[in-house]
């Protein structure tokens, strides 16, 4: 599946380039016309990545999500510094489908654990971002990629199969905003590693091509931001060439 994303601060659709709020980019886009457009191409899911809330929890842009929710257009799994069982329930009581959570689920397991249990596996996605080493060690990387946790994406994953983790949306930091291919070799392997796992690739995917490099893989979705947005390609083509044989 073929989940377009939407990076928000303060109603503005932005891109960040490797996480860096210092290094900005402004779309001048309205994001409930993102909703109508990306719809009207075929898409079913959107991604939100709240940056305000993920900035300051007291500032959440629960309207605007909210609004974009009520549109009916699609589903909806949304995320940005996710810290508390009220932000998980507020995202999910406007309509939000999947709350996406990172850095707590390496922090707080437990707490994110009793989440999955009380709210159902499918109204958790866990954002995993990792950072590889020369010696292929995936570790997570947490706080907006400032920090290495130390914890291996496999470690924190055989924790959290335990409560049936269902939805892992996994980025190679070093691909990220980097439209210079997805890192396949690394999905193939989660895949064959945690087959009960939707598997979300996320970063670095700069044309039509590397989405099909994705497909052999058999991620469940493909996250796309900056090269919609910089108009490479289109939702549709990207949606057309996932579904070719």
């Amino acid at each position: 599946m073929i989940i377009p994303a939407i990076d928000l601060i303060e109603g503005s659709v932005v891109r960040l380039y490797q996480g860096d709020y210092d290094q900005k980019t402004e779309y001048k886009l309205d994001p409930i016309d993102v909703v109508h457009s990306y719809a009207d191409q075929g898409a079913q899911w959107l991604h939100i990545v709240d940056l305000t809330g993920a900035k300051d929890t007291s500032k959440r842009q629960l309207e605007l999500i909210g609004k974009m929710v009520a549109t009916g257009r699609m589903h909806f799994q949304a995320g940005g510094g996710i810290r508390s069982e009220q932000d998980v329930k507020q995202l999910l009581d406007i309509g939000v489908k999947r709350v996406v959570i990172g850095s707590l689920a390496v922090k707080e397991p437990e707490l994110v654990k009793g989440w999955i249990k009380k709210y159902g596996a499918d109204a958790i996605v866990l954002a995993l971002d990792i950072n590889i080493d020369e010696s292929g060690n995936k570790f997570i990387a947490t706080h907006g990629w400032q920090e290495n946790s130390g914890v291996s994406i496999e470690a924190l994953l055989e924790d959290f199969l335990s409560v049936g983790a269902k939805h892992v949306l996994c980025t190679d930091i070093s691909r990220d905003g980097t439209l210079q291919g997805a890192n396949h070799q690394l999905y193939t392997e989660m895949v064959e590693r945690f087959p009960t796992v939707g598997w979300q690739a996320s970063g670095g995917i700069g044309n039509i091509n590397d989405i099909a490099v994705l497909k052999p893989t058999k991620v469940s979705g493909v996250i796309l931001g900056r090269a919609l947005l910089e108009g490479k390609f289109t939702v549709k083509q990207a949606i057309e060439c996932w579904q070719q044989p």
